[in-house]
């Protein structure tokens, strides 16, 4: 019977067990064998290989990370350790992939197949957002929900002293965690790769509030701007409210999924297993205007992320 590996890779996103899972019970409903591969591509090197049952799935649904664990891999970009990863697979008559992962993992599998021709499908999964092609990614959910419950915590507080807080996000080059948790959670001010701001037209705009009531600022800041420390020094200096900085670092990729990244990981791997099933070589599923269909890795790779523009119109006055 012939095997379908799945792995995940890269960094960890709520969702990615719920995909380990369904792509298992899946795989087995069209007649392959799963396997499991641990430690994600050291773990195709050295061999952490096993074939996988609906048992060592099971209770894996609600819990975050990735039980199957990641890694990044220097040693994959040596043909001799890709070669040795090859014979594993070939040993057990595995001659397709499932990786859940992000960009980096995708093209580590393209160089994989130009070498060896195995076939593999990606799974999108990434809490940034920020692949090519596709409109939601594995995570976003999850973690949005963990930055939504976070800011109303620290709201809390700053309504209760009088305070203004900067809350960083992730997001080193993609503010899309930032924006979507600004307006969802009321925050005055944003900060973001793709949004021009204006401190001097901020600082206008938030004095006028404080002469008319205001006692608290919210203000959301991604990574990738640098600018959550110098944004906490400025506040207090221009605004002269106490300012602290709450760093939300990887907190943010935690936590039991949500019910949005279980079914989304569910239709993604079903999405998978159905390519590689009917030939398929290397493409990466994309939810596109409420559709799962397949892109070829090349135009993943070879496309720039693009925000959604309605997000950035809508997040415009958060940074005037």
């Amino acid at each position: 019977m012939e095997g379908i590996a799945i792995m995940t890779s890269g960094g960890d996103a709520a969702g990615m067990n719920p995909a380990v899972k369904c792509a298992v019970e899946y795989t087995i409903k069209k007649g392959f064998k799963p396997y499991l591969v641990r430690n994600g591509l050291r773990g195709l090197i050295d061999d952490k290989i096993s074939e996988a049952t609906r048992a060592d799935v099971s209770g894996i649904l609600h819990r975050g990370g990735t039980v199957l664990r990641s890694s990044r891999s220097t040693r994959f970009f040596e043909y001799e350790h890709r070669k040795t990863a090859y014979e594993n697979l070939q040993k057990r008559n595995i001659n397709k992939l499932i990786i859940i992962g992000g960009d980096g993992s995708f093209n580590a599998l393209n160089q994989f197949y130009e070498d060896f021709k195995v076939p593999f499908a990606g799974i999108p999964a990434t809490i940034d957002n920020d692949i090519p092609g596709t409109d939601y990614c594995l995570g976003v959910d999850t973690a949005l929900n963990v930055i939504r419950e976070s800011v109303d915590s620290i709201r809390d507080t700053a309504t209760s002293f009088n305070r203004a807080f900067v809350i960083e996000t992730m997001g080193r080059h993609c503010g899309y965690l930032a924006m979507t948790s600004a307006l969802s959670s009321g925050a005055e001010i944003c900060i973001a790769p793709e949004l021009e701001y204006d401190l001097d037209s901020i600082c206008k705009r938030l004095k006028e509030d404080c002469a008319n009531g205001r006692e608290y600022i919210i203000a959301i800041a991604a990574e990738g701007t640098n600018m959550a420390e110098y944004l906490t020094r400025w506040i207090q200096m221009n605004l002269d409210m106490d300012t602290r900085l709450t760093v939300l670092g990887h907190v943010q990729r935690g936590g039991s999924p949500t019910v949005r990244d279980r079914i989304m990981a569910y239709k993604f791997a079903v999405a998978a297993v159905d390519s590689l099933a009917a030939g398929n070589t290397n493409e990466i599923m994309i939810y596109k205007e409420g559709e799962f269909t397949g892109m070829p890795v090349h135009e993943v790779a070879g496309s720039k992320y693009k925000i959604d523009p309605d997000l950035i119109k809508l997040s415009a006055h958060l940074g005037k």
